[in-house]
């Protein structure tokens, strides 16, 4: 069916609708984060490569120096680098970059027809190289713990035509090796996307092809053993739905799904839309997750995320916080999210800034930029 309306309508269509009541006393705090499906090989060789992270180098640190959420950070963005892309002079400016910006990196892979013997091996390798710079978290014993998207959207084997992926039983062997969390969801248009949608939620592996297609959502008091438990995976997912200020020809309702390209920049007007399709954790406080996503190393995006559209859409999100008491926005790593997701799920409140390592530290290479507000961007010690 046209853009795979069969597999997510009707879910967004019988959605309740109710979101986190919130006022001048306590006010709904928007989580911001922007996933990087950041693939600087794509259609260009090496030289072209380099040129997209020269780009990035100049022009994102300014960007993060310019703006400042209600915690006093600048900024955030996660690369999802494709570990089958590795290449070292890329990922040792890109670790610099990030710990220059506060900015982090994760594991983004495409593959096909593999098993789970081979896919570990690739996990593995790729894991290790990124370490190997100083990225990544690190669980117990030093053990790296990496957020992953997956290339082609085919998560757990989940493309109609088996394309794509291979393995049916992915959602262990990304617990296995360290994953704490997937990121690739929402998928709409293409037919991998779930019916579950606008969620936060534990899916465990069942052995069949798309056992993420639904799960637990996060909830405090009730899911929080489940964040430790081998066979479940928490999915953070980003907004999906129909967004009736675009209209195709001036009538049909256009596609949301946080995807933030050249031709469709961030701006208050999704923002707005973002906040009434972004999943939150029930029964928790009035903290609001949204997961965008980009491809953000093709020049024809990046020159909209670096420039003009993204600075106005920082300048617009700054002024609707600064003349409304109720909001509160907060630039977040995918990392940090999860970590504001288990803070939630067990019962933390009020501002979200000082649980943003509640479970998983920093890499090892991170540094705070320089000129954010100490006080407003300190962090309580790590818990895992």
């Amino acid at each position: 069916m046209i853009r795979a309306l069969d597999r997510w309508l009707p879910s967004y269509l019988l959605r309740d609708r109710a979101r986190p009541v919130a006022d001048c006393n306590r006010p709904v705090h928007v989580c911001l984060a922007v996933c990087d499906h950041f693939e600087p090989f794509h259609h260009t060789d090496r030289d072209g490569a380099l040129r997209a992270l020269a780009d990035w180098e100049e022009q994102w640190p300014r960007l993060v120096g310019g703006f400042r959420d209600s915690g006093g950070r600048g900024p955030r963005h996660t690369f999802f680098y494709p570990i089958e892309q590795y290449e070292e002079e890329v990922i040792s400016r890109l670790a610099r970059l990030c710990a220059n910006t506060g900015s982090e990196v994760e594991v983004h892979l495409h593959h096909g027809e593999d098993t789970a013997a081979t896919l570990t091996r690739q996990l593995e390798q790729g894991i290790e190289r990124f370490a190997g710079h100083g990225l990544l978290s690190r669980g117990d014993g030093g053990r790296p713990r990496y957020g992953f998207i997956h290339g082609n959207w085919a998560l757990d084997h989940s493309h109609p035509q088996g394309r794509h992926c291979g393995v049916a039983d992915e959602l262990s062997v990304l617990r296995r090796t360290g994953c704490y969390a997937d990121f690739t969801l929402p998928s709409a248009p293409d037919p991998a996307q779930t019916r579950t949608l606008n969620s936060v939620y534990y899916a465990r592996e069942d052995g069949q092809p798309r056992s993420h297609e639904r799960g637990r959502a996060v909830e405090v008091g009730l899911t929080g053993a489940l964040a430790d438990a081998d066979d479940q995976l928490l999915l953070v997912q980003g907004p999906l739905g129909l967004n009736w200020r675009r209209r195709k020809w001036g009538v049909l309702p256009r596609l949301e799904n946080a995807d933030l390209t050249g031709a469709n920049p961030p701006s208050l007007g999704r923002f707005r839309l973002w906040m009434k399709l972004a999943p939150f954790v029930r029964g928790g406080p009035p903290w609001i997750f949204i997961k965008l996503h980009t491809h953000g190393g093709i020049p024809r995006n990046y020159r909209s995320l670096l420039g003009e559209p993204a600075r106005a859409f920082h300048r617009d999100l700054a002024a609707a916080a600064a003349a409304d008491p109720r909001l509160r926005f907060h630039y977040v790593t995918a990392r940090e999210m999860v970590n504001l997701v288990h803070a939630a799920e067990a019962g933390m409140d009020g501002d979200p800034c000082p649980w943003r390592d509640f479970r998983l530290p920093p890499p090892p290479c991170a540094i705070r930029p320089s000129g954010e507000d100490p006080d407003r961007s300190a962090s309580v010690p790590a818990r895992d």
